[in-house]
């Protein structure tokens, strides 16, 4: 069969799925068994593929027809430019989480040597990325369940990480219970903030396939920010910064908790559709 029958097949397979893009993803899929770029999918469309690549790619769709994750499927995916393994067990990284990198890469000093703790790592996306791009900072991350302190394990030996470290425990425990006794300049998370009763109206390739630790956040979705939150001063540097990815919602709320819990110069940024994305304050009156 030839690439541009394959393909034609493989969209008939997902199309009609809301989440999925069927050109889009059936080109990327076949693209990746061959090893070749996307542009040699369009330039190529009348060559004829071998029956083992063909056979590979309808396993591959029919798998994706049931909204299993392409990043689950290839172990893979990019995020702050990095690539990332990832398997079941761990959040995908989304582009959104990357407003925040984003910030805090460009807001640090990176001259000065500064801790870094990372709550709720899932693959290592946002501990990894500041370390790479960061040299000088030394992050900590931390995760109640086992898979994400493995995977991220993983991705720091894939990128050559040597200034991330990882450690399993709940929350500041974790810290405790491996005899961490550092103070952050700047505490970094992208805690569960799904309500529960909205878990069930995710689209299937999350609600499915993605860890419900890492989407549940309780009744109102705020359950983390406020266990990070009442904790969190007691843990910072004197000058240190609180950060947090937040739902599209939840600005307004997430800034009152950590008024609440003493927080100073609490400010939101909005994602590229222009919802609030991101809430970061301090533990002191301060500017960036």
């Amino acid at each position: 069969m030839v690439i541009n029958d394959i393909i034609s097949k493989g969209m008939a397979l997902i199309e009609g799925r809301e989440y999925s893009n069927p050109r889009l993803e059936s080109i990327l899929v076949l693209s990746q068994l061959l090893n070749v770029d996307k542009s040699y999918i369009y330039i190529h469309g009348d060559k004829e593929i071998d029956n083992n690549i063909e056979n590979k790619y309808f396993a591959i769709m029919k798998k994706r027809a049931s909204g299993y994750p392409l990043q689950y499927i290839f172990n893979q995916v990019d995020f702050m430019g990095l690539s990332f393994y990832v398997e079941e067990g761990v959040l995908i990284p989304r582009p959104d989480t990357e407003i925040m990198v984003e910030f805090i890469i460009d807001n640090i000093d990176k001259n000065k040597e500064l801790n870094i703790l990372d709550i709720g790592v899932g693959s290592g996306a946002i501990s990894l990325s500041i370390a790479k791009l960061c040299p000088k900072t030394q992050v900590f991350g931390v995760d109640i369940e086992d898979a994400p302190i493995r995977i991220s394990n993983i991705n720091k030996e894939f990128l050559k990480v040597e200034n991330a470290y990882f450690y399993q425990g709940d929350l500041f425990e974790a810290l405790e219970k491996n005899n961490i006794d550092e103070k952050f300049h700047i505490i970094v998370s992208n805690p569960p903030y799904i309500k529960t009763n909205e878990i069930e109206g995710l689209q299937i390739e999350v609600k499915c396939y993605e860890p419900l630790v890492a989407l549940d956040g309780g009744i109102d979705g705020l359950e983390f920010y406020r266990k990070i939150s009442k904790e969190a001063l007691n843990y910072l540097l004197p000058d240190g910064m609180l950060i947090y990815e937040i739902g599209y919602d939840e600005g307004a709320q997430v800034m009152g908790i950590m008024n609440s819990e003493g927080f100073k110069n609490i400010s939101i940024l909005n994602d590229y559709q222009g919802h609030d994305r991101v809430v970061y304050g301090f533990k002191k009156y301060r500017s960036l």
